[in-house]
């Protein structure tokens, strides 16, 4: 009887560690993959016309570059253009986080005093690399006609950073990884 008894527990056992690996299994199979940001480094633009309130047509571009600066941040810098040559630039050093780079501000520009911290978000999705403010805090970064809300870029417009010396030695991304540094 004590034979039965122990293998009845052992089975019982046996199973229930089944069933939580299953459970594992499971939570992590639902969770998005961590992003790896060598993943999405490169620079990415888009150019098209572009126009302004006299009728004048002139070419634009947008830019997206992002720079690995560890296993789980990278230095990103988007430049967009928009009607009547609006604007918008940000740069900063995005941190990951699940399936996304996070830029959190430490704070806004002088000029915007006590607005909200700007959140920009830099994710894949299938082909194409989204970057994007959800909430609007950002909007210090932008001319009158400009928004970070949401841009998207096509993964096969991704080329490789060639200047990217010049790039590290740029007071832009110094000051991304001073300000990084002080978070």
């Amino acid at each position: 009887m004590e034979v039965r008894d122990a293998m009845v527990k052992w089975i019982g056992r046996a199973l229930a560690a089944a069933a939580v690996l299953l459970v594992v299994d499971a939570a992590r199979s639902a969770a998005p993959p961590a992003l790896d940001p060598k993943a999405l480094a490169g620079v990415y633009k888009r150019q098209f016309e572009n126009g302004d309130v006299s009728g004048r047509k002139y070419a634009s571009e947008d830019i997206l570059e992002i720079v690995p600066t560890g296993p789980d941040a990278a230095y990103f810098r988007e430049h967009l253009e928009f009607f009547n040559g609006h604007i918008c630039a940000i740069n900063g050093i995005a941190h990951r986080a699940g399936d996304e780079l996070i830029y959190r501000s430490r704070e806004p520009p002088p000029a915007y005093a006590g607005a909200p911290a700007c959140v920009m978000h830099i994710r894949r999705e299938g082909q194409t690399v989204f970057a994007g403010d959800m909430d609007g805090g950002c909007a210090a970064y932008c001319g009158a006609r400009g928004s970070l809300k949401n841009s998207a870029f096509p993964l096969k417009a991704r080329r490789p950073i060639r200047y990217a010396a010049r790039l590290r030695a740029s007071r832009q991304f110094r000051a991304a990884l001073a300000e990084d540094a002080g978070s």
